[in-house]
């Protein structure tokens, strides 16, 4: 029985480390590898949409690059999330060229966490910006985002590396995994000890993610930035474009 797609990638979420994702997809390119589906979570899926929509790696990385965290999102009063999402879904409706999935060029599937019902959803349909927050609204940091009465929060809570979403319709997958280690220091600031307790919790549920993909890249030097730390756009880019090189090259990897 034949797959759906020849080829498919797997994003994984890790804040400011998902611009390894770009540069890992540049690196794809030299290769003449094109997904025929991408699968993101969180950050994976901030980098997936505007891939799917046809924004190039570069460009992609051009959005972020000099900018600073407060200009995509906007603090308030804690209630149900430090910062609110406003800014950030404006940022992604005036950067994507297309308001919905089903306009994207390479289809997609976003994941995120029906935080009400306790449960890994995926979205492939509706409305695209609003979705693709959803699955990189980390609780405590953001507000929950309500999508027709149902609020949801970041898609690592139950998966982080979402292999398994596209595996069976996928003759091959390739897997880029930004958030492969724990480093051995971390900050004791009430932000520093939320980043550690959710890589844990994303950390776990990777370990049967990975084991399902063809071609697994780890960016492992990512791990050393912060995940707001916008200002290492280009050498996290750098740091996934030498990983998938590095994986093409020793894997041979070829597409029947």
């Amino acid at each position: 029985m034949s797959c759906k797609y020849k080829l498919g990638i797997a994003l994984s979420g890790g804040g400011v480390k998902g611009f390894a994702h770009a540069g890992a997809l540049k690196a794809m390119e030299e290769y003449g590898l094109v997904p025929e589906v991408i699968s993101g979570t969180s950050a994976g899926a901030i980098v997936g949409s505007m891939y799917a929509a046809g924004l190039s790696p570069e460009t992609i990385k051009g959005l972020f690059k000099e900018r600073y965290i407060n200009n995509f999102i906007e603090f308030t009063l804690p209630k149900s999330g430090l910062f609110g999402t406003a800014d950030f879904i404006k940022f992604l409706e005036s950067s994507i060229p297309v308001k919905t999935f089903e306009e994207l060029k390479i289809p997609l599937n976003v994941v995120a966490t029906d935080f009400d019902h306790g449960k890994s959803v995926v979205f492939n349909s509706g409305e695209l910006s609003k979705r693709v927050m959803a699955s990189a609204c980390v609780p405590i940091f953001f507000k929950p985002i309500e999508i027709e009465g149902v609020r949801y929060v970041d898609g690592g809570l139950f998966m982080n590396f979402p292999v398994s979403v596209i595996r069976k319709d996928c003759e091959k997958v390739i897997g880029i995994n930004v958030s492969p280690l724990l480093t051995d220091k971390y900050s004791t600031s009430i932000i520093g000890v939320a980043e550690r307790t959710y890589h844990f919790v994303f950390r776990a549920n990777t370990i049967v993610e990975k084991k399902l993909c063809d071609t697994l890249v780890e960016v492992e030097e990512a791990m050393q930035f912060k995940a707001f730390d916008l200002a290492k756009v280009d050498t996290i880019y750098d740091l996934g474009y030498q990983a998938m090189k590095s994986a093409l090259e020793r894997q041979k990897v070829k597409l029947q």
